[in-house]
């Protein structure tokens, strides 16, 4: 209570309060002669304070009505393990106070005054989805005008359940709730109501907000349901907060180091495939991008599978195909300049769809391989078939299906070495496309 007992006299004023008890009609007064300008005496309403027990009603088949409004001042933490939203709102409570009224022409224009909130009549409005104590500092007030209309505002830490989906982490946008409620009064005794629009709240929580950190606010609205429990009916005012992820410290720490790793290891297709440097490379690549992995793991969700996630594991899934790709290339290469094995005919008509391959000379047909005069596109740097074969005794100056110059073990080196380019062309082709792919998801989920 602001002030206190006036040093001066006064004339007494007295204004007549009904209270209402089951079965019982009470009569009281306050004093106003301690109103002044310094303050008010206390003692003015100790009436009211001896009755904070009771309903504010002078009939108690009317239901008192609560406005709710709240302030949503801070995100402070989502836990995606644990489904909690932990904010800071305050609270805004007002409602109507039957046992207190003044006119302030007689009380010193005296028209608003602050009492302690702990000796006052309080609503038990409480959130549903709140998984922590309510911890609201102490020595709060309630400011009283006089026509009785009681304003309580309050700070609150709220720890809430929040239904988090994390699949698109890091562009997610989550839809959590408040539900307020009260504890004990059903729609009989207690209606809830707002003295605001649900913009005008949106509105002031943007403004106000404090941190700009993870986590920013989209909108809020609101519905009014009622809540059953057993024969007892409860009113509710529940308000549906989005929120979204600010995606730029992931985008800088996880999606770009793994882009150009990714993007390193798709130019080192242009490295000769059978040269002793390409597989280090690649390994040293993949266990590059395993320990950024390792590093970055902490930025993850702990559950979950998130899109990201995902992400990472068709990049590491890449790099370890063409790790075994360069490995199968170098060991092909190897073979084709000792002992090439025949080609199944299915891989031969598959290269001879996909390549397009020409001949270099007319063929018969007969038993074997058919069409083995087949010309090499040389990508990447790879060695011409011709200095694989120089290689191999004998391959020159004899002839096969009348062909001069060539040999079966000649074309079959051919072959082999052509189905090495054609995989390689197939797997650098598959990076593009996936990095491709990768961009255009980033910037569609980046920009809705």
């Amino acid at each position: 209570m602001e002030g206190g007992w006036p040093a001066g006299g006064g004339f007494l004023l007295y204004l007549t309060v009904n209270l209402l008890l089951p079965g019982k009609g009470d009569i009281f007064t306050i004093n106003c002669s301690g109103f002044d300008q310094h303050g008010v005496d206390p003692a003015a309403f100790q009436a009211v304070f001896d009755r904070k027990a009771f309903r504010p009603v002078v009939n108690d088949s009317i239901p008192t009505r609560v406005n709710i409004s709240f302030t949503l001042s801070a995100i402070l933490e989502v836990n995606a393990q644990l489904q909690l939203l932990t904010s800071f709102l305050w609270m805004n409570l007002m409602w109507d106070n039957a046992f207190i009224s003044w006119n302030p022409e007689e009380c010193a224009s005296i028209n608003k005054l602050t009492v302690s909130a702990e000796n006052l009549w309080l609503p038990d409005i409480f959130i549903v989805e709140s998984m922590d104590v309510d911890r609201a500092p102490p020595g709060l007030t309630v400011f009283v005008s006089s026509e009785g209309q009681m304003t309580y505002d309050r700070p609150v830490r709220v720890t809430s359940i929040c239904n988090l989906d994390i699949f698109y982490f890091p562009f997610d946008q989550q839809n959590c709730t408040f539900t307020f409620s009260s504890f004990l009064y059903t729609v009989d005794s207690m209606l809830l109501g707002m003295d605001k629009e649900v913009w005008e709240i949106t509105d002031t929580s943007r403004n106000l907000i404090q941190t700009q950190g993870e986590w920013e606010l989209l909108g809020i609205n609101k519905a009014t349901p009622k809540m059953l429990v057993g024969s007892n009916l409860y009113d509710q005012i529940m308000f549906y907060v989005a929120i979204r992820r600010r995606p730029s410290l992931y985008i800088i720490n996880l999606l770009v180091p793994s882009g150009f790793l990714v993007a390193i290891d798709a130019l080192s297709f242009y490295l000769p495939a059978e040269s002793e440097t390409r597989a280090p490379f690649k390994i040293t690549l993949l266990l590059g991008y395993n320990v950024f992995l390792l590093m970055m793991n902490d930025l993850l969700p702990a559950t979950g599978t998130p899109l990201i996630s995902v992400y990472f594991a068709l990049c590491l899934s890449l790099m370890v195909i063409s790790l075994l790709e360069t490995i199968f290339i170098i060991h092909l290469s190897h073979m084709a300049t000792t002992q090439p094995p025949p080609m199944p005919w299915w891989l031969h008509s598959l290269l001879l769809n996909c390549a397009s391959p020409r001949k270099c000379c007319t063929t018969a047909p007969g038993k074997g391989n058919k069409g083995l005069g087949l010309t090499l596109t040389h990508l990447h740097g790879m060695k011409k078939p011709v200095e694989l074969v120089e290689k191999v005794p004998g391959a020159r100056g004899t002839g096969l299906n009348g062909c001069p110059g060539s040999t079966r073990k000649q074309h079959l080196v051919d072959l082999w070495v052509q189905f090495s380019h054609m995989m390689d062309t197939l797997l650098f082709r598959l990076y593009l496309l996936f990095t491709a792919t990768s961009i255009i998801t980033v910037i569609v989920l980046w920009n809705t």
